[in-house]
């Protein structure tokens, strides 16, 4: 991934939040709201400059689940419960929000349910694999800050100062006020957990990975541009008349304010007819990022549940995988979680959208404030003092946010808490299904116990053509590939690439290393190679791997090893799935190197 997908999948989460958080503050504070604007901006900005250090410092994946887990399984458990937490809340509100600056639905009473189909619909799409999801991010991203750029200029001749008010409440009363605005940080662990995919730092190798410059250019702009624009969006909005007509309108659509102001400075500017035509296309193009942000969470969702799954912190059952590499249950999981928090939004719509903003802060918030936390006290990272005041000063401001939310909305401790219950459960229960047992030992004898003896055990393939099959199954074109083998006397590479197609792939936060002996499929179709192979007197290799670009794999093992055939089988995939999941054979054809010839057997 270029660091262009990332910024847009960061500014999905980060450049939607300027939607609905100045009409937050608005109904909170009024036309005193600047100040708790700009300390919101304020906030963003610092977090982001956090997470470029961040992702300095773990190129293999620097979410809260990586930095927690330095310091032990159970903690960085409970970072990634939080995260399971903040992205349940991302998904319904982004969702409610969409639906609201959409105008697809005028009743507030079947908003929850046309935001659940509209979830349940991006949920079908994600079982073919997030392949589409950095690119749907990168073409929404510009026309977005396009508009808001427009509105933003049209409303420059009107900014003023003469409405702005003295804050109404005392110190404390504004810390609650902004405590609550604090709605667009969870998109910086999607950047720091997707540094393990993302392009390398010209001069890095992959033996000492480097992608620091990537993640500060896929950061710094859109950090500019949520904090300048929110800023002066906010302004904006403050320098709309202060009439009692003006403050109930803006209370009444305070859901879709930059809709409304679209329409009131399109007017103020050209014409009604132009204010009109702007603001419903503010709504269009804010409304169908707000889906993108939905899509994104639920494939983040997907990605963290299966990730645990796979260390052995979940259930297994939450591993089992569609024919399209997507994990079941998660998938499931992803559109149950936030359809079930939007269900209680039912009772009340009118005031949903200040429910799910609190149960919103607390997930988010206390997944950055654990992660800078573990990277303030890690000791093993060798992170520069700089760095780690910054990290430490960082902490303590979101841990102070933290315990205020915890204080202050209690229906949103209950769900953190329940979510935290639930999820250190089924942990337990994985655990004990699976016989895992903690011991204490000396680090010599946990030096000693390793898994990966068996490499020292390898075959040597002998000289002669070599031959590398990707294997799907038993099908034709692994018997045809052996008698090939036998026939030019060498050896033969049997590559079976197990497609996960989840948002965090890579080796994320894991200490396993992925063995073909412990997938049924795989060692099913690798028992039966080694013994045919075995019986013919052909040296047969057995490869695995876990990737979710499995044309890629099969391309880097083909020019690594060498070889000089490459066998795959036809493809019997409609159009329609080929062109949501992608044609494995059509990618490996147009790039493979001249030198190596490919044989499709079908």
């Amino acid at each position: 991934m270029d660091w262009k997908r990332a910024s847009a999948l960061l500014y999905g989460d980060w450049g939607t939040s300027k939607a609905y958080v100045i009409g937050l503050v608005f109904v909170a504070a009024g036309f005193s709201s600047l100040p708790i604007i700009l300390a919101v901006c304020a906030l963003t900005g610092l977090v982001g400059i956090n997470y470029m250090a961040v992702c300095r410092y773990f190129p293999d994946g620097g979410g809260v689940y990586s930095a927690a887990r330095t310091h032990g399984r159970t903690l960085a458990v409970i970072g990634a419960l939080l995260l399971v937490a903040d992205l349940t809340v991302t998904a319904a509100l982004s969702g409610w929000e969409a639906m609201h600056y959409l105008g697809l639905v005028h009743d507030d009473r079947w908003l929850p349910f046309a935001t659940i189909a509209v979830m349940v619909l991006l949920g079908a799409l994600n079982s073919f694999g997030p392949r589409h999801s950095g690119g749907l991010a990168v073409m929404l991203a510009i026309p977005t800050v396009l508009v808001v750029a427009a509105l933003i200029v049209i409303s420059i001749p009107h900014l003023t100062l003469e409405h702005l008010e003295a804050p109404h409440s005392s110190i404390s009363s504004a810390w609650v006020a902004f405590v609550g605005a604090i709605l667009a940080l969870s998109g910086v662990e999607a950047i720091a957990n997707l540094t393990g995919v993302m392009k390398l730092d010209p001069g890095s190798t992959i033996e000492k990975p480097k992608v620091g410059k990537e993640a500060f250019k896929a950061i710094l702009p859109v950090a500019l541009e949520v904090t300048v624009g929110t800023a002066l969006l906010g302004w904006a909005m403050l320098s709309m008349p202060n009439t009692p007509e003006m403050v109930q309108m803006m209370h009444d659509r305070h859901e879709d304010i930059l809709r409304f102001m679209g329409e009131y400075y399109g007017t103020a500017t050209v014409a009604p007819w132009f204010g009109e035509i702007f603001g419903w296309l503010i709504g269009i193009v804010v409304g169908l990022l707000l889906l993108s942000a939905v899509n994104t969470a639920i494939a983040a969702l997907i990605g963290i549940l299966y990730m645990m799954a796979r260390d052995g912190e979940m259930p297994k059952p939450l591993l089992a995988l569609n024919r399209y590499g997507v994990p079941k249950i998660p998938l499931y999981l992803s559109v149950a979680l936030p359809a079930v928090v939007l269900i209680f939004t039912i009772p009340s719509p009118k005031d949903a959208l200040h429910m799910l903003a609190g149960l919103y802060a607390i997930g988010v918030v206390g997944a950055i404030a654990l992660n800078l936390g573990c990277c303030t006290f890690n000791k093993t990272l060798g992170i520069k003092w700089p760095d780690r005041t910054l990290f430490a000063i960082t902490f303590v401001i979101l841990a102070a946010v933290w315990l205020t939310l915890a204080k202050t909305k209690p229906d949103a401790l209950f769900f953190v808490v329940m979510v935290l219950m639930i999820g250190l459960g089924l942990r337990s229960l994985a655990h004990k299904a699976s016989g895992m047992e903690s011991v204490m030992v000396h680090r010599d004898v946990a030096d000693i116990v390793q898994p990966n003896l068996s490499e020292l055990f390898r075959p040597i393939p002998c000289e002669g053509t070599r031959i590398l099959v990707a294997a799907q199954g038993l099908t034709p074109v692994m018997s045809y590939a052996l008698d090939e083998a036998e026939l030019r006397k060498g050896p033969l590479y049997v590559l079976y690439v197990k497609k996960v197609a989840v948002l965090f792939a890579g080796g994320v936060g894991t200490t396993k290393k992925v063995k073909w002996e412990d997938d049924p499929r795989a060692s099913a179709i690798m028992s039966v190679m080694l013994k045919q192979g075995m019986d013919r007197g052909v040296t047969v290799i057995p490869i695995f791997a876990v990737s979710d670009d499995p044309g890629a794999v099969i391309l880097d093992f083909a020019a690594t090893l060498g070889v000089d055939y490459l066998y795959m089988g036809g493809s019997q995939r409609q159009k329609l799935t080929t062109l949501l999941s992608g044609d494995v054979i059509r990618q490996v054809a147009s790039t493979l190197p001249e030198e190596i010839k490919l044989i499709i057997y079908g």
